[in-house]
This record gives structure tokens, sequence and C-alpha cells, in this order.
């Protein structure tokens, strides 16, 4: 274990889906994370103020005396990894690229559907990535706004919530896709 801690940032709560996986992979570390309960969703925000919500959170973090800041939330990542890669003198990751990875891994027939926010979907991040990773991969990306605010009002699990997310998620249904990327760190909650 090594003094200095591992920084997690996200918009809200949904970061913690990947605090939790990294305390069961590195149980002997410690953790610092901020979840942005003010400016949450930032899905629908435009990518100028999310990066710079992305880098106030990113600069009490690094005060804090991390070792790695690990941008957990698809939409931040979007908005301010390339930045922060390059203007931090730590490691920054986010977590498109390996949710992307994973998904090309497991995928056999190629098709490949994204939900995310709104932010996210319209950068095509998941597209591009998944393209590059797997030339020929079909990707479809479907914005699911108001999944965010579910989960932050502790929705999740509810049957009025279960019937909104089968109606939100209906277009994918006729789509011959074998894997689904949870683009959003609030989703698997």
């Amino acid at each position: 274990m090594t003094s200095q801690a591992i920084g997690f940032l996200d918009s809200g709560v949904g970061g913690l889906t990947v605090v939790k996986e990294a305390f069961k992979q590195l149980p002997n570390e410690s953790f610092i994370f901020i979840g942005d309960q003010a400016r949450v969703p930032y899905g629908p925000r435009p990518m100028s103020e999310v990066r710079r919500f992305v880098s106030q959170t990113a600069a009490f973090l690094v005060a804090k005396d991390i070792e790695l800041l690990v941008i957990a939330c698809n939409t931040a990542t979007v908005a301010a990894l390339p930045m922060l890669q390059e203007r931090l003198s730590i490691p920054v990751v986010g977590v498109i690229e390996a949710g992307s990875q994973k998904a090309v891994a497991v995928s056999k027939s190629g098709h490949i559907g994204v939900i995310a926010t709104e932010g996210t979907i319209k950068s095509h991040a998941y597209q591009q990535t998944l393209t590059r990773l797997r030339p020929g991969v079909t990707a479809r990306g479907l914005a699911c706004p108001q999944f965010v605010t579910l989960v932050e009002r502790g929705a999740a699990g509810l049957p009025s919530t279960t019937a909104k997310v089968k109606r939100q998620l209906r277009p994918f249904k006729m789509q011959s896709m074998d894997t689904l990327i949870l683009g959003c760190t609030h989703f698997p909650i």
C-alpha cells in the first residue's frame, strides 16, 4: 500500500460503482471520492462547462496529493480526459476505453449498443473507440438522460422506474445487438 490515495471524481453517486470495483481489485489502496452533487447531472450541460467543473474537482483532488486520478464519469471523460492528461503530472484515466475494450471482447456479432447521457452519446466517443478497437463494429447509441436523475433520487428498482427504463430502451428491442454498454456510471445502480 502506498501513502498516496487514488482519487475518483464523478458528477454524482454513479462513480461509486467504479470505486467499488477498484476496492475489490486493490483492497490495500486508499481512495478519495468526490461526487459533484451540487451540479449533477453533467450529461445535458455544454462540454466547456463540464470541463470547468472537472478541472475544479481534479485540482481539489490533486491538492490532496493523490497518485492517480480516475474520471469515473463517461461525460466527464469525454469533456476533460485529454486536457487533464496533458496538464497534470499524475496519471489520469477515464472509463470509456475500458468499457469499449470489454464490449469488443465479449461481442460475438460486433453489434453493440450504448446507453449513456446526452453529452456522451453526442460526442460519439464510444462509437469512435469501438471502431478503433474493432474495425467494422456496428455501434448504436441511445441517450437516456432521465436515468441519472432516477438514480440520484434513489428510485432505482422501483416498479415505476422499471417501466420507464423499458419504454426508453424500446428502440433497441428491434436491433440485433448482442452487447450493451452502460455508458454512464450511474446505470449499474
